[in-house]
């Protein structure tokens, strides 16, 4: 599996994983870090993680793929972090499966979220000082 920047061309592969418009995630592409995990040897996309920085804090606006995938997209954010000496943060509903591959990925959660289109949320964390594990 291989990481890299988010191209245009990703667009289509990443609409139809998260279910929105491509021109959505065509502006997500262009005002985010975007990464995706493609397979060795054609280049198809099996994963993505999109992040930004707000304060302090880099988080993880979006993401989707296989749980091997999201345990390798996540050291994009995380590699950040460490470089800029910040905190890491996620916002995942609680109807999800992701809490356990977060965890498994260093996060902590530490409480609610916002409500996402009437859904509850839980907040992941790893602080700076965590990010070596």
């Amino acid at each position: 599996m291989r990481i890299r920047d988010a191209l245009e061309s990703d667009a289509e592969a990443l609409a139809a994983a998260t279910d929105r418009p491509q021109d959505v995630v065509r502006d997500m592409i262009h005002d985010r870090s975007v990464r995706v995990a493609t397979d060795d040897t054609e280049d198809d996309v099996s994963g993505f993680v999109a992040f930004d920085v707000r304060g302090e804090t880099v988080h993880v606006t979006d993401f989707d793929g296989d749980d091997e995938a999201i345990r390798l997209l996540f050291e994009e954010p995380r590699r950040f972090a460490r470089r800029e000496e910040m905190g890491v943060e996620a916002v995942v509903p609680d109807d999800e499966s992701t809490g356990e591959i977060l965890e498994n990925s260093g996060f902590d959660p530490v409480g609610p979220g916002p409500r996402f289109e009437g859904r509850r949320t839980t907040r992941y964390v790893i602080d700076a000082r965590d990010l070596d594990r």
